[in-house]
C-alpha cells in the first residue's frame, strides 16, 4: 500500500525523502545519494510505460492513475511504498488521483508560500513575478521538471498541481479518515528530531506495527541530511533532481537555505499579494 509524500513544489519534499531514505533504507542511517531513488515520483513516464500505458497521451495518464497503483500494490500487498507527488488530490475528467484501496495515508509537507515563490523561481529559472503567477493559478496541467524551451511537448512530464492553496487544501480529504499528517517545512528544518519522530510514529501507526525507534539511526539520519550537508553533496557529486536553464546551465537545487529565504525579505509588492490571496491558509497555518 502507498503512503504519499505530497507537497506543492519546492516545499521540502526532498528534505523529507532524504530523512526517510537515510533512516529506512540504510544500515546506519547515514544518507546515501542512491537511497533517495527508492522513493519515486508519481506520476512518472517510466513507471507508466512499465505497465503498458500510452504515455504520449495525457488523458491515458490520468485514466490509469489508479490502475497503475493497483498493479504496484499487487506486487506485494503487505509492503509500504512511499511515493513523492506534487499532484493535488483532484478528480480530472472524472478520474480520481487515488483511492482508499490503494492508499494507506498521506504526509503533506507545506511551506510558507512567501518562501516557496523564491525557491520555485530559482528551480524553474524564472522571475519572481512569474513564479508568483504560477502559485496563484489553478492550472489543470502544469509541466514540472523540464523547460518547455528545451523539450518537445509530447515528452513533458505533466502533473496536476493546481494553485498553492488548492494543492494544500485538496489533500485534507484524508484528514477526515485519520490518515493525514501535516508537516510544516519550517518545523522539519528548525525542530527536526521532534518532527521526524512524529512522522515515523505516523508511518508505524498506518502500517499497524509497533513503534520501534533506533536512536542511533535517527541521529545519523538527521546529521547527514542537513541543508549544509546536502548543499555540499550537490556541489561535489551533483544531485539527480537538479535542472538546466534555457542556456543549458545547471540550476543549483540546494541554493536557498532558511536564512537566505526569509519571507520578510521578499519584495513588498509580492509579499502583500501573497498575503492577500492566501490569507485564509496563511492564518490557518499560523504563517500570519
Amino acid at each position: 500500500m502507498i503512503i504519499w509524500l505530497a507537497s506543492y513544489p519546492k516545499s521540502g519534499n526532498t528534505f523529507l525523502r532524504a530523512l526517510l531514505s537515510a533512516y529506512l533504507f540504510t544500515k546506519d542511517g547515514i544518507f546515501l545519494p542512491n537511497s533517495i531513488k527508492k522513493i519515486k515520483q508519481f506520476p512518472a513516464e517510466g513507471l507508466f510505460k512499465k505497465f503498458g500505458v500510452d504515455t504520449s497521451n495525457q488523458l491515458e495518464f490520468v485514466k490509469n492513475y489508479i490502475s497503475v497503483q493497483k498493479k504496484i500494490n499487487s506486487l506485494d500487498n503487505k509492503s509500504i511504498r512511499f511515493f513523492k507527488t506534487h499532484s493535488g488530490l483532484y478528480d480530472i475528467n472524472g478520474f480520481k488521483f487515488t483511492d482508499l484501496n490503494n492508499t494507506l495515508g498521506v504526509i503533506y509537507i507545506v511551506r510558507d508560500p512567501r518562501s516557496v515563490v523564491k525557491s520555485y523561481a530559482n528551480h524553474q529559472g524564472m522571475s519572481l513575478e512569474l513564479a508568483l503567477k504560477t502559485l496563484l493559478e489553478f492550472s489543470a496541467l502544469t509541466g514540472l521538471g523540464k523547460h518547455t524551451e528545451k523539450i518537445e511537448e509530447k515528452n513533458k512530464k505533466i502533473t496536476h498541481v493546481g494553485s498553492w492553496a488548492s494543492n494544500y487544501n485538496s489533500w485534507k480529504e484524508f484528514k477526515k479518515l485519520d490518515k493525514y499528517l501535516l508537516v510544516k517545512y519550517e518545523d522539519l528544518v528548525f525542530n527536526t528530531e521532534k518532527t521526524f519522530l512524529k512522522i515515523l510514529n505516523f508511518i508505524f501507526k498506518l502500517g499497524g506495527s509497533q513503534v520501534q525507534i533506533d536512536d542511533k539511526k535517527l541521529k545519523n539520519s538527521i546529521k547527514s541530511t542537513t541543508f549544509t550537508k546536502m548543499q555540499k553533496l550537490e556541489k561535489e557529486e551533483g544531485f539527480n533532481e537538479e535542472m538546466k536553464n534555457i542556456d543549458d546551465q545547471k540550476i543549483t537545487f540546494f541554493k536557498y537555505g532558511p536564512k537566505e529565504n526569509d519571507p520578510n525579505k521578499l519584495p513588498k509588492f509580492l509579499k502583500d499579494k501573497i498575503e492577500k490571496e492566501f490569507k485564509t491558509e496563511l492564518e490557518e497555518l499560523n504563517y500570519l
